[in-house]
């Protein structure tokens, strides 16, 4: 009987995978997150209060820079460890 390779990826490069798939999953989440505030009700009153709209803008966007720093640096270190390909020696 033939010996089949596992159907299981290695456990380093599923990681890599799922947070590169995070990574390109981040300016969508991020644009959903920046146009949330226009399905928000109104307040009591008829002019529209920007200040709480801001405050969550900055902050989902500090929330988005943090996420970015966080799911480079796996991927970073995996760069660095991969050999250099033939175009890159020269």
């Amino acid at each position: 009987m033939k010996r089949r390779s596992p159907v299981f990826l290695a456990r380093r490069s599923y990681r890599l995978r799922r947070i590169r798939d995070a990574a390109r999953l981040l300016p969508v989440a991020g644009g959903f997150l920046f146009l949330l505030p226009v399905l928000w009700a109104p307040a009591a009153s008829e002019s529209r209060d920007t200040a709480p709209d801001g405050i969550y803008l900055f902050g989902v966007w500090l929330l988005l820079i943090g996420a970015a720093a966080l799911l480079s640096r796996p991927l970073v270190k995996d760069s660095e460890d991969a050999p250099a390909s033939a175009e890159e020696r020269g």
